[in-house]
């Protein structure tokens, strides 16, 4: 009869996509005993059409020292910044870094859907202009004043 598989680990990274670094894969999976060549070449492989941008991943180790990865989408504040092409704001809520238009708050709220606790593309603008406006970022909504 075989033995079930036993989680030890789970460890979640913010790699950049198709190019994982060694280093900061040694730093975090290194006492898992995991094979951090092949957790490479898995994660390059996954992410090899998303490169330049930061993908989370979610090591799982077993006590067998097999892996699994689960990719998750890119934080919102990198798709924000993506989408103004600069950073935010050093002073959010005194300076301003930019305004998101109505389309590109909606291309960063389709694209970041499959992690959040909705379904709504409606509600799910509503959570990405709520993280642009911590950064510092306004955001053009239509019927509202803002």
């Amino acid at each position: 009869m075989a033995r079930a598989k036993k989680q030890t680990h789970q460890v979640t990274l913010h790699l950049e996509g198709g190019n994982a670094a060694m280093a900061d894969l040694g730093k975090m999976l290194g006492q898992t005993g995991v094979n951090l060549v092949e957790v490479k070449r898995g994660y390059d492989r996954a992410t090899a059409d998303q490169r330049g941008d930061v993908v989370p991943v979610v090591v799982t180790v077993a006590d067998d020292r097999s892996f699994e990865l689960r990719l998750k989408t890119p934080p919102t504040s990198h798709l924000i910044r993506t989408a103004l092409g600069g950073n935010g704001s050093d002073r959010p809520g005194h300076r301003e870094a930019g305004r998101l238009t109505v389309e590109q708050l909606r291309a960063v709220a389709v694209r970041k859907l499959p992690d959040l606790n909705t379904t709504d593309v409606g509600v799910a603008m509503r959570i990405v202009a709520g993280t642009a406006r911590s950064m510092g970022v306004a955001v053009e909504l239509r019927n509202q004043r803002r």
